[in-house]
């Protein structure tokens, strides 16, 4: 069970308090690869949310069960045709996005079914991962700690990289935020930080049809 207090959580994984910063109280959150539902926890002990998690892996729909999170289990890659357009105040994708195969699809959805979307991924543009692969290895490291035969890691990106997918996917980026540790990084981003986070709308706020899929 999630017994965690929101300020352990938060030294625990600055990430959730990142995310939580760009949350306002009483939205409507829908979380994608969810896992044990810890950031759920987290906004609604700190925004008072009221939210929904999709996941997969049968040990993490019980353990969300299991601390009273609304869970959904779902292949993310078949998409999300299970929710209305613009169901959800934010759709979050929290270090899941580069283990994603239809990478453009659920970011098209993410901005279908909610009105923002946030996610965040370990930056492959971070300085430690350029010298590993100067070295001639694939990098290892704690954001990214399988090696190049086991990781569920099939899309990695830097910054860069994901700015311009963003424009091909008609994503506005609204706010972007690079994190080392708890730190944010400022200067040279995409070089000095470990962790991304972006927080995006539609580019054209025009209705869209429904997922058929």
């Amino acid at each position: 069970m999630i017994t965690t207090t929101s300020s352990t959580a938060a030294a625990l994984r600055p990430d959730f308090a990142a995310i939580a910063s760009w949350i306002k109280a009483d939205s409507k959150i829908l979380d994608l690869g969810c896992g044990d539902g810890a950031l759920l926890k987290y906004l609604q002990q700190e925004r008072h949310i009221f939210g929904y998690g999709v996941d997969i892996d049968d040990g993490n729909v019980l353990s969300c069960l299991k601390n009273g999170i609304n869970v959904i289990q779902s292949d993310l890659e078949t998409g999300l045709s299970g929710f209305a357009n613009d169901a959800f105040d934010y759709v979050i994708l929290s270090q899941t996005l580069q283990a994603m195969r239809h990478t453009e699809r659920i970011i098209r959805e993410m901005l279908r079914v909610g009105r923002e979307g946030i996610v965040s991924f370990p930056n492959f543009g971070y300085w430690k991962n350029r010298l590993q692969v100067i070295r001639g290895h694939m990098p290892v490291s704690e954001a990214l700690p399988y090696h190049w035969y086991d990781t569920p890691n099939i899309h990695l990106c830097t910054l860069g990289d994901f700015e311009d997918f963003c424009q091909q996917c008609d994503a506005k980026i609204l706010e972007r935020r690079v994190m080392q540790q708890d730190r944010q990084i400022r200067f040279l981003p995409n070089l000095m930080g470990k962790l991304a986070f972006y927080r995006f709308e539609r580019q054209n706020k025009s209705p869209r049809l429904e997922s058929r899929d």
